[in-house]
C-alpha cells in the first residue's frame, strides 16, 4: 500500500473516530468501557478522572506518563495528540510555567482537543495541525516528546524519530508508548486497511525500532515490550491471532547532552516471549 493511500486512510479513520466518540477497534462503547481499557493500559483512576469526558477514547496501548518524569518548567511535544488526553494529563504536571505542544494530523480530532483544553481551563496547552513526520515546530525546544500508540501508524518511522530528535533540546528524553512486533505478520492480517489503523499491521520489530532511534542519534535506549498485553491486543481483532504477532511495548530514549560523543550502543529490546 503506498504511502498517501496509509495516510489517507488513517486521517479518514481518526477523523471518523473524533466525530462520533467510538473506538476503532470495538465500535461505539459506553464511557465505562473506555475507562475500563484506559485502566489495563496503565492510566491510574485519578488520571481519567482529571479530564473531561471525551478526551479519553479508549486508543492507546500504554502510558507513557508512566515513563516520561515530568517536572515543573518543562515543555512536552504529544505526537498524535488525539482528542488531548496525554496532553491534558502532562498539564498540570509542568505546571504554568511548563508548556505542552500537541500535534495531530486530523482536523476533527484537534476541534475535539481543543474544545477539552477549554472546559479544563488548561491555558498551558496548544494543539497543532500538522505530520508527525513534519512537526510544526521549532528546533531544540522540547524537554520531553510522548507518544501513545501512534508512530506505528506512519510508514516513514525513521523520519519520525528523526523530527523526535529535532525538535527535543539536547539531553531531552523520549518517552513512548507503542506496538512492536514479536513474529512476523501473516499476509492476511498485513494487508488488511482495518488492522493498520488499528495499531497491528503497521508494527515491526523491537530490534528495527531500536536501529531507527540509534540511526536518529538517540542514546540510553530502552524497549521493554509487555508480556501482559495479549489480551489487550487480542481484543482488537478477536479471534484472528494478532496477539501472537504484536504486543505492546513502552519505548525510552535520550537525545545526547550538547558536545557528548555518541555510540552505538543501546539497551537489548526485552522481548515477551520465550
Amino acid at each position: 500500500m503506498e504511502t498517501v493511500e496509509i495516510k489517507d486512510l488513517v486521517r479518514a479513520r481518526y477523523g471518523e473516530i473524533a466525530t462520533t466518540a467510538s473506538c476503532c477497534r470495538a465500535g461505539t462503547e459506553s464511557s465505562a468501557t473506555v475507562n475500563a481499557k484506559a485502566l489495563d493500559m496503565g492510566y491510574t483512576a485519578d488520571q481519567l478522572a482529571a479530564v473531561p469526558e471525551g478526551a479519553n477514547l479508549g486508543l492507546g496501548c500504554g502510558n507513557p506518563q508512566a515513563i516520561a518524569d515530568l517536572m515543573p518548567g518543562e515543555i512536552v511535544v504529544d505526537l498524535g495528540s488525539g482528542a488531548g488526553f496525554d496532553c491534558l494529563l502532562a498539564a498540570p504536571m509542568v505546571g504554568p510555567s511548563g508548556r505542552v505542544i500537541g500535534v495531530d494530523m486530523t482536523h476533527e480530532m484537534l476541534a475535539k482537543a481543543r474544545a477539552n483544553a477549554a472546559r479544563l481551563g488548561a491555558t498551558n496547552v496548544e494543539f497543532r495541525l500538522g505530520e508527525i513526520e513534519h512537526l510544526p515546530i521549532a528546533d531544540a525546544i522540547a524537554d520531553v516528546v510522548i507518544s501513545n500508540c501512534v508512530v506505528n501508524l506512519v510508514p516513514d518511522k525513521a523520519q519520525v524519530f528523526r523530527e523526535a530528535a529535532r525538535v527535543l533540546k539536547p539531553g531531552g528524553r523520549l518517552a513512548i508508548s507503542d506496538v512492536v512486533n514479536t513474529a512476523p505478520l501473516p499476509e492476511d492480517l498485513r494487508s488488511d486497511p482495518a488492522l493498520l489503523c488499528g495499531c497491528v499491521s503497521g508494527a515491526v520489530p523491537a530490534e528495527r525500532i531500536e536501529g531507527l532511534l540509534r540511526a536518529a542519534g538517540f542514546t540510553d535506549i530502552d524497549i521493554d515490550v509487555k508480556p501482559g498485553s495479549r489480551d489487550m491486543v487480542a481484543a482488537w481483532a478477536p479471534g484472528r491471532g494478532v496477539e501472537n504477532c504484536v504486543a505492546a511495548a513502552m519505548i525510552r530514549a535520550r537525545k545526547p547532552e550538547a558536545g557528548a560523543a555518541v555510540t552505538a550502543s543501546a539497551a537489548p529490546a526485552r522481548a515477551c516471549c520465550g
